[in-house]
């Protein structure tokens, strides 16, 4: 079986957790301040602040940027949930608006008509491991005061017109699940230039906790949204070699668009002229006709591939019982996750296997 992803763990990453697991200081101690110093210094902020997971770092960026019930913060359907459920979490709303057709992201040109007297943010994902349009989002948003947290869980060192995501907005969160350009099992990031908010994100991540780190004293709300020193350790180590690892996987999208270029029913990924590509995943779009067919085809060839994102926010069951939303309601959201699948895409693929692929694909339409 080809998987549709894995993670890339060598001798030096296990010998760093087992140094922190042998240490005795397994949450709370040094390796989370130095994964964040490190991490910040790489994309290029003043501030990071470590979390479990992405949407943990999504909804203290909502919350620490004052956005409450009532409000309105302008997003993408197509996306993973957790991009619109952390406004929830706040009792905010979000509005969606439209995505572009080749890059899968948020439309910019479709923003200003969404915003009303209760927009308070706009809320860019950078799918798949390219930037959205950032110098159109940056002027809509200084135009309208508006503030900007990106999304760029699954695009973690991309640029913008040779600018990293996660520095254009007020704040930034990117996740480290076991499928993304780095892992730390479970994990996020939440990096910002300015120091309340991170130090707001820092309190709340640890139970509401001052600086002064009294156990019982807890100046704010706050949750449990820590990372461990295992995986600090781990993110530390993995950082390390994030050029290796997003080359690695640039090697592997060169082999597929080679190679996919010779089945004409397959559109290949579009990468925006502005843009460098991290590429979380692989994701081709056939005909809805055939997608997921293809899909069990190519399991049936022993190769897992899978629908991408389907279905949109917008027409999840909870969204569409919440909301009131119906297809049609952004129709390129809907084309696009009626035709995409990923394909396996990951750090030590083989032309054998990027190549078997292909054939099983020829297979299904011959």
């Amino acid at each position: 079986m080809i998987p549709l992803a894995k993670p890339y763990i060598d001798k030096k990453d296990i010998k760093e957790v087992e140094r922190v697991l042998k240490s005795g200081r397994l949450s709370l101690g040094p390796k989370i301040n130095e994964f964040e110093r490190f991490f910040a210094k790489i994309i290029g902020t003043k501030y990071a602040v470590a979390v479990n997971s992405g949407t943990s770092g999504l909804h203290l960026c909502v919350r620490s940027l004052g956005i409450k019930e009532g409000d309105e913060v302008i997003t993408s359907p197509f996306s993973f949930v957790a991009s619109a459920n952390c406004m929830l979490f706040e009792k905010a709303k979000p509005i969606f608006a439209d995505v572009d057709e080749d890059t899968f992201n948020l439309n910019p040109n479709l923003i200003e008509d969404k915003i009303t007297s209760r927009t308070k943010a706009i809320l860019p994902v950078h799918v798949f491991g390219q930037s959205c349009d950032m110098s159109k989002i940056i002027n809509i948003a200084k135009k309208h005061n508006l503030k900007v947290i990106e999304d760029a869980c699954e695009s973690l060192n991309s640029t913008y017109k040779n600018k990293k995501v996660g520095t254009f907005g007020d704040a930034a969160v990117f996740a480290f699940y076991p499928n993304k350009q780095i892992t730390t099992g479970e994990g996020g990031m939440i990096v910002t230039n300015n120091k309340k908010t991170a130090e707001a994100c820092r309190s709340m991540r640890n139970q509401g906790r001052g600086e002064s780190m009294q156990w019982l004293t807890h100046e704010q709300l706050g949750y449990n949204y820590r990372i461990t020193d295992m995986q600090a350790a781990l993110g530390i180590s993995q950082l390390k070699k994030i050029d290796f690892l997003i080359n690695q996987r640039r090697k592997v999208v060169a082999m597929y668009m080679n190679e996919l270029s010779e089945i004409p029913q397959v559109k290949s990924p579009v990468v925006d002229k502005f843009n460098t590509h991290t590429w979380f995943v692989f994701p081709i779009q056939v005909s809805e006709k055939d997608r997921d067919r293809l899909i069990e085809h190519l399991l049936k060839e022993g190769i897992q591939s899978k629908a991408y994102f389907y279905p949109p926010i917008h027409l999840q069951p909870f969204y569409k019982k919440s909301f009131g939303y119906r297809k049609g309601d952004f129709p390129v959201a809907e084309k696009i996750s009626k035709t995409t699948l990923i394909l396996p895409m990951f750090v030590g693929m083989t032309r054998k296997e990027v190549i078997n692929v292909k054939n099983s694909i020829i297979k299904f339409y011959c």
